[in-house]
C-alpha cells in the first residue's frame, strides 16, 4: 500500500503544480477570464473519458500496465503543452492531460483488489491524505519555479518538472508497484440511464448529489479564478498564489487525517455535511469583504476545510444508501454529475468575473446559502428513526 501512495502523491502533485501556472500562461496567450477558466474546465472534460476509459482497460489488461503507460503519455503531454503555440492547442493539450490523467478509478481499483471491505475506509483515508499532500506541494513547486514576466519561456521549467514528476510516477510503478489483478473481463459501464431513475426516486440521493455537485462547482470556479483575482487585487504572481495552495492543500490534508473521522464519529456524515457547507459559504462570501493578503489565505484555507468535510461525506452517504446491485451505476453518475460541474461551472464564473471581479465570490456564497436547505433535509432523512413499540 505505501507503493501505491507513493504513485498518487507524484501523480497528484505533477497535475496540480500546474493550477497556479494557468492564470498566468493564458494572460501570454492573450487570453481573458473565460478562456483561462476553460484551461481549468479542459482538463475535466478529458477526465470524464478517461475514468471510463481506462477504468475498464485496466480490467482487461490488468491495472499496473495502465497506470505505467497514462503517466508516462502524461508526461508527454506536459512537455507538448509546454510548448503550445496558442490557446487553441493549450486547450486541447489540457483535454489530452485530463484523458490520461483519469485513472484515480484505476487506484481506487488497487485498493479494492487489495484491501478487505471493513479496512477500505482506513486505506481510503491514507488515499486521501497522499492525494492532499501532492496537492499542497506541487503548486508551492510551480509557483516558485514559474517566472511570468519573461513570456511563455517563463513556465517552461515549472511545466518540465510537472513532466517530471509524472515520469517518475510512470517509472515507480513499472519498477515497483505488483499487478493485483489478472486480466479478465471488463466491467460493464454504467448504465446512467437506470442511475437516473434510481436517484430521482430516492429523497435522500437526488439531494447528495445535488449537494456534491453545487459545492464541488464553487470550489472549482473559485480555484480557476483565484489567480486572477489576486493579481487585480494584490498585485500576485505564480509564487504567492502558489504558496497559497501549499497552505490549502495542507489544510485539506490535515482535516482528511486528523479532523474528519471524528467528527463524523461525533455528529454523522449528515451533520459535517452542513458543518462543511457553512464554512465553504463563509470562506467565499467574505472573500471580497477582506481585501488583504492574509484574511485571503487564511479564507482559502477555510474553503479547502469546508470542501474537505463536505464533499467526501456525501460520497460515503450516497455509497452507503446505495444497494450492492446498484454500486457501479449510482458511483459512476456521482462521478459523471462532479466532473460536469467541474466543466460546467468555472467558465461560467469566468464571465461573471468579466462583468465584475468580486461578483464570483457573492455568488458562490448565495448558491452555497440554497443548497444549506437541501443539506439540513439529508440529516432529517438520515436520522435515527425512534423505535417502535
Amino acid at each position: 500500500m505505501p507503493l501505491l501512495l507513493v504513485l498518487v502523491f507524484l501523480n497528484i502533485a505533477g497535475f496540480s503544480l500546474i493550477l497556479p501556472l494557468l492564470p498566468f500562461y493564458g494572460h501570454a496567450f492573450g487570453a481573458g477570464p473565460f478562456a483561462i477558466a476553460c484551461l481549468f474546465a479542459a482538463y475535466s472534460l478529458g477526465n470524464i473519458a478517461g475514468e471510463i476509459f481506462w477504468g475498464r482497460r485496466s480490467d482487461l489488461t490488468g491495472r499496473r500496465p495502465v497506470l505505467v503507460l497514462t503517466t508516462a503519455c502524461a508526461a508527454v503531454t506536459y512537455i507538448a503543452f509546454a510548448f503550445s503555440q496558442n490557446l487553441e492547442t493549450a486547450l486541447v493539450l489540457r483535454v489530452v492531460g485530463g484523458f490520461f490523467g483519469g485513472t484515480l478509478g484505476v487506484v481506487q481499483g488497487v485498493i479494492a483488489d487489495i484491501t478487505p471491505p471493513r479496512d477500505r475506509a482506513k486505506v481510503m483515508g491514507f488515499f486521501g491524505a497522499a492525494f492532499n499532500f501532492g496537492f499542497a506541494v506541487g503548486p508551492a513547486i510551480g509557483g516558485l519555479l514559474a517566472s511570468p514576466e519573461q513570456g511563455l519561456a517563463g513556465f517552461h521549467l515549472p511545466i518540465f518538472a510537472a513532466a517530471a514528476l509524472a515520469a517518475g510516477a510512470s517509472l515507480w510503478a513499472w519498477q515497483f508497484l505488483a499487478e493485483t489483478r489478472q486480466p479478465g473481463p471488463a466491467r460493464t459501464p454504467p448504465r446512467y440511464g437506470e442511475a437516473v431513475s434510481f436517484v430521482s426516486t430516492s429523497p435522500l440521493l437526488w439531494r447528495l448529489l445535488l449537494i456534491s455537485w453545487c459545492g464541488i462547482a464553487i470550489f472549482a470556479s473559485t480555484e480557476a479564478i483565484f489567480g486572477l483575482w489576486t493579481e487585480r487585487a494584490f498585485g500576485w504572481t505564480t509564487h504567492e498564489v502558489g504558496l497559497t495552495f501549499l497552505a490549502v492543500g495542507g489544510v485539506g490534508l490535515l482535516v482528511q487525517t486528523l479532523g474528519i473521522g471524528p467528527l463524523v464519529k461525533r455528529f454523522g456524515e449528515a451533520k459535517v455535511i452542513v458543518g462543511g457547507l457553512i464554512l465553504l459559504c463563509a470562506a467565499v462570501g467574505l472573500q471580497p469583504v477582506f481585501h488583504a493578503p492574509v484574511a485571503t489565505v487564511c479564507l482559502m484555507a477555510l474553503m479547502m476545510a469546508g470542501h474537505s468535510l463536505a464533499f467526501p461525506n456525501a460520497g460515503a452517504l450516497i455509497s452507503r444508501n446505495t444497494p450492492p446491485e446498484r454500486q457501479g451505476s449510482v458511483m459512476g453518475l456521482s462521478m459523471a454529475s462532479n466532473a460536469s460541474s467541474r466543466i460546467i461551472a468555472p467558465p461560467l464564473f469566468g464571465l461573471v468575473f468579466g462583468l465584475s471581479a468580486d461578483a464570483p465570490f457573492l455568488l458562490g456564497a448565495v448558491i452555497i446559502v440554497l443548497v444549506v436547505p437541501v443539506a439540513l433535509a439529508v440529516v432529517k432523512l438520515t436520522a435515527p428513526r425512534p423505535a417502535t413499540a
